[in-house]
């Protein structure tokens, strides 16, 4: 697997096996949101909506407190946050329309379709991941179904098309792309969409 695949960027809401019954699964990341002034860490810390911790920051910007919501644990999302101190909105803890994690950790939520579990979860990636295969020692895989697809497509086909995963296929690992790869691995892929 090259660094490049480890380190691709993942979608907010990623498709996994549940780690209780290993049926299909949503994990989904949590969003940390800075705590801007210091009188505003109690309620922050005491509120059972949110998890309070302190982070450090990138290249020595030093620590930073922050809220950290878990979309995944209520039906409702960040609807579900209301009478916040000032100059905070529920839209805060939305997620970015970049793929990115502002706490930089693996931290979220599993929901189950299967067993109903929804609970806390810390991300193992790609163990969880419920879209993967093994060819020859390597392992393949994808964030959810979509991709899986596209994925797939891109093994199986020759040429290379542009697509919204464009940057996600870039970086599939040489052995799933050769000649000789292709037909097993098309049909690890197709086996595996069709479960």
């Amino acid at each position: 697997m090259t660094r490049a695949y480890d380190w691709n960027r993942m979608p907010h809401l990623v498709d996994v096996r549940c780690p209780d019954c290993r049926g299909a699964a949503t994990f989904e990341f949590a969003v940390a949101v800075r705590i801007r002034r210091k009188r505003d860490i109690p309620f922050f810390q005491n509120h059972p909506l949110f998890e309070y911790a302190l982070f450090d920051g990138h290249a020595g910007a030093g620590r930073w407190h922050g809220a950290i919501f878990y979309a995944g644990l209520h039906v409702r999302g960040t609807s579900a946050l209301r009478k916040l101190p000032d100059g905070y909105s529920s839209a805060d803890w939305n997620h970015s329309r970049y793929w990115y994690r502002t706490h930089g950790l693996d931290l979220g939520t599993i929901v189950c379709a299967a067993c109903h579990a929804r609970r806390k979860h810390t991300l193992r990636w790609p163990s969880d991941a419920r879209f993967q295969v093994v060819y020859r020692g390597h392992v393949l895989w994808a964030f959810n179904h979509e991709s899986a697809v596209v994925l797939r497509d891109h093994v199986a086909s020759g040429s290379r098309k542009r697509s919204r995963w464009s940057s996600f296929l870039l970086h599939v690992p040489k052995p799933f792309l050769t000649a000789k790869a292709r037909p097993e691995v098309v049909k690890l892929l197709d086996r595996l969409l069709a479960a």
